[in-house]
């Protein structure tokens, strides 16, 4: 279990240059308060040879990333845009070779970061016995269960602890607590992470931890390294009740990104040269 204390509120470019290059990276999913605005300026930081970790999924933010040269490795359940279709530029990489992909299982990817979280090296999981990701998973341990007499196997999963956790929440607070409502995975990654670095939409006054009604949906700051504003950091997904994803935009992005051409103009108009009107 990492806790590496709050180093305080910064800029987002601040933030970006807070994660280095090749370092483990934990990714929210589309559903569930992803950092994409952290994603566009890690792009234009130049960030590059990241190994990103979906949990469990990756979506925009990676497919973005990875479109943009700052990937070599992903590890994921699937890497999609849902509703939009295919991740064109993550798929484009991959029958080129540019970056590798370690395959694994929703179930797998919260159970090894619950591992890391508990400060324990391995945990066991029982649903992908008879699968046939066992066979390209090394890293992965079919062993018997020791308090079985009958031949009882059990699969046993590394602690998977990433360098930096990385999402997007709705408010925080001066002290480095972040509220992530029912979104409780964010809570194990940022346990899991050796840092975590979040984005909100606002600061708020007052200590979230000690608001009964707040409390039990915060990540206390002793896991948060920092915290920076972004305004709708999380378009074009949603973001709990404050704002709904942006359907439009993604299929923009999906029919754009099926070119190189119609990547990079989408790189230059979104996100290396934003413009102000570039939400609408």
């Amino acid at each position: 279990m990492s806790s590496v204390g709050f180093d305080g509120l910064v800029g987002l470019d601040r933030l970006a240059a807070l994660l280095p290059d090749g370092a483990l990276v934990a990714l929210a999913p589309d559903n569930s308060l992803p950092a994409n605005a952290l994603a566009r300026a890690l792009i234009r930081a130049g960030r590059r040879r990241l190994r990103l970790i979906g949990v469990p999924v990756s979506g925009f933010a990676t497919d973005l990333l990875i479109g943009a040269g700052c990937v070599a490795a992903v590890e994921s359940s699937g890497v999609t845009l849902g509703e939009a279709g295919g991740a064109p530029r993550f798929l484009a990489a991959l029958r080129a070779g540019r970056v590798t992909m370690t395959d694994a299982t929703c179930p797998a990817i919260h159970t090894m970061l619950q591992a890391a979280e508990k400060g324990v090296p391995f945990m066991p999981l029982r649903g992908i016995i008879g699968s046939d990701i066992l066979a390209h998973r090394t890293d992965w341990q079919v062993i018997d269960n020791p308090f079985s007499g009958n031949g009882d196997p059990i699969v046993l999963l590394p602690a998977l602890s990433p360098d930096v956790a990385v999402f997007h929440a709705v408010m925080a607070d001066a002290d480095g607590n972040v509220y992530v409502g029912r979104r409780q995975e964010l809570a194990t990654m940022a346990h899991a992470a050796k840092r975590s670095l979040v984005t909100v939409e606002r600061i708020v006054e007052g200590n979230l931890l000690e608001d009964e009604r707040l409390a039990a949906g915060t990540i206390s700051g002793a896991y948060i390294a920092a915290v920076a504003v972004a305004e709708q950091g999380a378009w074009p997904s949603a973001l709990l009740d404050d704002y709904a994803a942006d359907p439009a935009h993604l299929t923009l992005y999906a029919r754009m990104a099926r070119t190189d051409e119609g990547f990079q103009a989408y790189l230059d108009r979104f996100v290396l040269h934003p413009r102000t009107d570039a939400a609408a």
